[in-house]
This record gives C-alpha cells, structure tokens and sequence, in this order.
C-alpha cells in the first residue's frame, strides 16, 4: 500500500528514510493554533491526526498517511516555534540550564480512496537537559538561521545540539519523527519494510 507524509518537514522525510519503504510526501494545510484549556498531549496529537487526515482526503487512492507534530514544554507552558529573536531569547533564558519535555506525536491513518477507514497514533514524550546559555550563546545561536522553524527555538540534530547535556527517551522524537513508534504503527496496518 502506499505510504504518504503528510509534512512540509525536511527533516521528517530524511528520517522516514530510514524505515526503508518508498513514501510521497505532500503539505498538510490545516491551522495550527491551540484550542483553550487543550492540554499539551491533547493539542500534539490533534495536530498529527489533522496533517495526517488533511492530506489523505486529497488522495485518490488507498494509502497510508503519516502526520507528526512536535512541541516542547518547559513549565507547563508550551513552545512552539520562536515568533521573532524576542521571543527566541526568552524561551532560551528559559530553557537554559533546565529539563524540558519533547512532545511528538505521530498519527497514521489508513484511507481507501474515498474515506477513512482507520487511524491509529501515538505520543513520545523526551525529557531534554539543557547547558546554561550565556547571552552570546542565545544571540550566535539565532544567527545561524536554525532556530527559526524549531519548535522551542532549537534543532538538536544541528547546532542546537551543542547546548543538549543529556536527552531520556527517543533522539528521534526530539528531530521530529520517532522511529520506532512510526514503524510499530506501520506494522498495525501490516505493511512490512526492507
């Protein structure tokens, strides 16, 4: 069956490559603002489910659809990508000498053509320790460009993982598409890889 992901994400589609299975990759176009009093959990796994479900109901035939979303929370509070350097700076100030939560979710829904005939999904929560940032840091970090698309402000698997002291749980979910979870939903849906 085929397999789609839903995602504008570069780094998604480098990571869906190693799961060794030929995919299509379109552009969800959903909004993607919180809903009040949605908890975190609630807000990344909506957000999967909706990329996922927009792009498949542009699909004329059955497929697999992959959506993912992730977000951090320091706090209680969540962080989504910087809107300016402002912004940037205090999310940084914030997560520097910290523990912060990586929230990803991945949502993969099996559609026939015309509707939707099953979904299933997931959430992956890493705890990620940050080194204290010194306002250099902070300020050559935002030059570099990185940070702009980052949810939180920052890309562990770029310069911003210089600033990473230690990660618990999946390298992969914090990059934006944990493997092993991808793979074991895939699975559901009995599509085998290489």
């Amino acid at each position: 069956m085929r397999i789609v992901l839903a995602s504008s994400s570069p780094r998604r589609r480098e990571l869906l490559n190693f799961l060794h299975r030929p995919f299509d990759c379109y552009v969800p176009d959903i909004d993607e603002i919180r809903q009040s009093n949605e908890s975190a959990e609630g807000y990344v796994l909506r957000l999967a489910n909706e990329k996922a479900l927009a792009v498949a109901t542009r699909q004329s035939d059955e497929c697999l659809v992959i959506g993912s979303d992730t977000l951090i929370r320091c706090d209680q509070e969540v962080m989504e990508k910087p809107l300016d350097f402002e912004h940037f700076q205090k999310m940084m100030r914030q997560l520097s000498g910290r523990t912060h939560e990586v929230l990803t979710s991945v949502a993969v829904c099996h559609w026939n053509g015309q509707s939707l005939v099953a979904s299933e999904s997931t959430l992956v929560t890493t705890s990620v320790e940050f080194a204290l940032l010194t306002t250099d840091d902070i300020e050559s970090y935002w030059a570099t460009g990185e940070p702009q698309d980052k949810a939180g402000g920052y890309g562990i698997q770029g310069y911003g993982g210089k600033y990473v002291k230690r990660i618990e749980g999946s390298y992969f979910a914090v990059v934006g598409l944990p493997l092993y979870e991808t793979e074991q939903l895939l699975r559901m849906f009995e599509v085998t890889g290489g």
